[in-house]
C-alpha cells in the first residue's frame, strides 16, 4: 500500500524509469518504490538502449540503472542521456563498488552511485537526496572514490605547474571543501550557519561557474587542484 503524503507535502511525486535485465530484480524494486506517496515507477526497461528510448517517450525525473547489461551498458546509456536529456537525472543501482567505469559514469554526469546490497529505506532516501541534487554514493563507493581521486591528486600536484586560481568566490570554495569532505547541505548549513536553501545556491553556482555537473565532480575538481582541507594531524 502507498504510504500517504503528511499535510503540506507535495503531491507529485518523483517519475521513476527503472532499468536492469533481471525481470524479478526490478520488479522488485518497483514494487518497494511505488510504495513510497512521493515515488513512482512509470516505466521499466532491460537495457541502455531500451531505456533510452524510454526516457525520450515518458520524460521521466530520475532513472534507476544497472550498469551490466545486453545491448547497451548502463554507462553508454547514462552518456546518451546526459547529452540528450540533461534535466533527467541518473542513479547507478549495481552490484561491485569494484567496477572500472565507475569514473567513466561519474564524467558522464551521472547523480549517485549506489549498492544494490542497500536496504530499502536508504533507497528511498538516495532517491530523495539525488532530487535534492546532492549525488548520493553508498558509502563504499564513496570511500574508494576519494582514495582515488585523492592518489590522482597528490600524482599531478607533484607535476604540474601551480593551479590557477579559482574562479569561484571564497564562500563557494569553503562549501566546496566542505562537499568534498562528503557533508550534505543541510550538514554544511548547520556548520557555517546558514541555510540549506544557500548552501544549494552556492554549490549550484559554483558548478556553473566550472563547467561541472554535480558534486562528486565538484569534490573531484578539489582534491585535484589542492585546494581541499588539509588532513587533520594526529
Amino acid at each position: 500500500m502507498r504510504q500517504r503524503a503528511n499535510a503540506g507535502r507535495p503531491t507529485e511525486p518523483t517519475r521513476i524509469l527503472l532499468v536492469d535485465d533481471q525481470p524479478l530484480f526490478r520488479r522488485a524494486i518497483a514494487t518497494l518504490i511505488n510504495e513510497q506517496y512521493d515515488l513512482t515507477v512509470v516505466g521499466e526497461a532491460t537495457n541502455g538502449l531500451d531505456a533510452v528510448e524510454q526516457a525520450h517517450s515518458l520524460t521521466p525525473d530520475l532513472v534507476i540503472m544497472d550498469i551490466e547489461m545486453p545491448v547497451m551498458d548502463g554507462v553508454e546509456a547514462a552518456r546518451l542521456l546526459h547529452e540528450q536529456l540533461p534535466a533527467v537525472k541518473v542513479l547507478i543501482l549495481t552490484v561491485s563498488e569494484s567496477d572500472d567505469r565507475l569514473f567513466d559514469a561519474i564524467r558522464f554526469g551521472v547523480h549517485g552511485y549506489l549498492l544494490k546490497d542497500l536496504r530499502p529505506e536508504q533507497l528511498y532516501d538516495m532517491i530523495r537526496s539525488a532530487m535534492r541534487d546532492e549525488t548520493p554514493v553508498s558509502p563504499v563507493v564513496a570511500g574508494r572514490l576519494l582514495e582515488e581521486i585523492r592518489n590522482a591528486g597528490a600524482t599531478r600536484q607533484s607535476t604540474a605547474t601551480p593551479a590557477e586560481k579559482p574562479v569561484v568566490t571564497r564562500r563557494e570554495l569553503e562549501i566546496l571543501r566542505l562537499v568534498a569532505d562528503g557533508m550534505s547541505n543541510k550538514e554544511i548549513g548547520r556548520k557555517l550557519s546558514i541555510t540549506e536553501g544557500t548552501v544549494k545556491n552556492h554549490v549550484h553556482n559554483a558548478l556553473e561557474k566550472l563547467h561541472l555537473d554535480n558534486r562528486i565532480q565538484a569534490a573531484t575538481y578539489v582534491v585535484r587542484q589542492g585546494l581541499g582541507h588539509p588532513p587533520t594531524r594526529t
